[in-house]
């Protein structure tokens, strides 16, 4: 069937205490919007034009190139943004109608396309939904059972002790040195958990496609969503008795806002993201989104490609620099590894149709990126998540991502299944997803820099898949227990399609 709206990304965001037995089955939908609070107003002639779409223009790397095109560009009635000459990545905007045929043909140019199927508008005020947030009375009786050094809600975390970051942090609670990024909706950095750790100085928003360095510019306003602060709580959150503990709660975190208020992550956007990072010394950005509108990027199509071109140049960019990259595998209970999906919800700034797609062919991105770590959710029990998409040589490891309790439910004193993080306003809250074991890898991958403060993204990687704890197929996967198989894991004990290399473990990061 045709979505008719578009998905909420990476991440199931339900009240605490829910029975989800079947509220996993699917992502919760947000009104359907376009809009970009700031992609307009970096450019005169866009912000007069309520007709303006965005396009990238991928040329060859350096300034000579990207000079003559900026001028082919002009004459075909658009106007420059940004470019990135170090990745040949220019980001324009053009009422014109045939603007991306008309600069392909441009020489020097290897490839455009448009980002979005609907206008840029000057101002959005969507909303989108909120997890439920915990009451006084669950914090004050999570603070009563929490042992000596444990932060207040701790004992709520099953998450830590199911990749041995509790063991961890014994030894370690990561180096200061090192610092990781979320590139999402906005972090809340007034948030106590998160204030401690934050990094101002790498932080930026680049929902336009051109960094905004005003302060506090990275943070969400009140009608955006919890994503981003969540995440970040989960990786970096400080181990200073107040709320949670991350997984690496001595590290550094930035914030790099990607998202539109109505929560699209377009590709100006996160090509800026990825080189904001390469720039600024960042050493691990948590990915956990896909790249609006397409929810697969199908390299036939030549807009879709020059999408697929400018964020594989800027992911790799990154990487070059120095930065490894982690992104969610989805919630969809896709096979990746298959050759054939339906795909009912592209584009969703637009119309969507069903189309069917071979995932060899038409890319998740970033997710399914060279280079990308992609990461597969677990729930309480250690199986592979009821949502999480999995596939054989497409899941890299594998991370707690929450399920419901009905399916996977915790050792006391944890009471939910989900996920528990800060939300901003100085909350905490349940949420689920594979964006929420993204930041598990992430924080694990920051501890084990913190081990090898010299270790190149390579290296980390590596470290990252030979660490990690060999989780075999679950066989037959029957996660609900209907006595039907809902998916079938192919490869060996050491590297398969549920787990990737097995599940991430935090501890032999910071001995090994």
């Amino acid at each position: 069937m045709t979505a008719p709206q578009p998905r909420h990304r990476r991440v199931l965001a339900l009240p605490l205490g829910m029975a989800m037995a079947t509220a996993l089955a699917f992502l919760p939908i947000v009104p359907a919007s376009a809009a970009d609070t700031g992609a307009a107003a970096t450019s005169a002639a866009a912000a007069d034009d309520t007709t303006s779409l965005s396009f990238v223009v991928n040329v060859r790397p350096g300034h000579g190139t990207s000079e003559r095109v900026q001028k082919a560009i002009a004459r075909a009635g658009g106007s420059v943004v940004i470019a990135y000459d170090e990745i040949g990545v220019i980001v324009a905007h053009s009422s014109s109608a045939d603007f991306a045929e008309t600069i392909r043909k441009v020489p020097g140019v290897d490839s455009a396309g448009n980002t979005r199927n609907a206008p840029l508008p000057a101002q959005s005020t969507t909303d989108v939904g909120t997890p439920e947030v915990l009451s006084s009375e669950q914090v004050a009786e999570a603070d009563a059972q929490a042992a000596d050094g444990q932060d207040p809600l701790e004992p709520l975390q099953w998450d830590l002790p199911a990749i041995k970051a509790d063991k961890a942090h014994e030894k370690t609670l990561g180096s200061p040195k090192v610092t990781v990024a979320v590139i999402d909706t906005g972090v809340d950095d007034t948030h106590p958990d998160i204030a401690p750790n934050f990094s101002a100085a790498q932080s930026t928003n680049c929902v336009s496609g051109k960094p905004d360095t005003t302060y506090g510019a990275w943070r969400p306003t009140a009608a955006e969503s919890p994503h981003g602060t969540h995440v970040a709580g989960e990786i970096a959150g400080a181990r200073n008795g107040v709320g949670i503990t991350g997984v690496a709660p001595g590290v550094k975190v930035a914030g790099i806002k990607v998202a539109t208020t109505a929560g699209y992550f377009y590709t100006e956007a996160v090509v800026c993201g990825f080189v904001w990072a390469a720039e600024h010394h960042i050493d691990v950005t948590n990915n956990s989104y896909y790249t609006d509108p397409w929810y697969f990027n199908c390299t036939d199509d030549p807009n879709q490609k020059a999408l697929v071109d400018a964020i594989t140049r800027a992911s790799q960019f990154a990487e070059r620099k120095g930065t490894v990259n982690v992104a969610a595998a989805g919630n969809e209970s896709y096979d990746l590894a298959s050759h054939s999906i339906t795909d009912p919800v592209s584009p969703n700034d637009g119309t969507p149709v069903d189309r069917v797609i071979d995932p060899h062919k038409c890319f998740d991105i970033p997710t399914q990126l060279p280079g990308v770590v992609t990461v597969a959710a677990t729930g309480a029990k250690g199986l592979k998540s009821s949502f999480s998409n999995y596939g054989l040589g497409v899941i890299d490891i594998a991370a707690p991502g929450g399920d419901s309790t009905a399916y996977q439910a915790p050792e006391p004193p944890a009471t939910s299944g989900l996920i528990l993080g800060p939300l901003p306003g100085g909350k905490w809250g349940y949420m689920a997803g594979t964006s929420m074991a993204t930041p598990h890898v992430v924080g694990v991958a920051a501890l084990i820099k913190s081990t090898h403060p010299h270790a190149s993204a390579a290296l980390v990687k590596a470290l990252l898949y030979a660490e990690a704890t060999a989780t075999p197929c679950t066989d037959p996967y029957d996660i609900n227990g209907d006595g039907k198989i809902d998916a079938v894991c192919e490869g060996s004990r050491n590297h398969n399609g549920f787990y990737g290399w097995g599940t991430a473990d935090a501890l032999a990061a910071v001995t090994r």
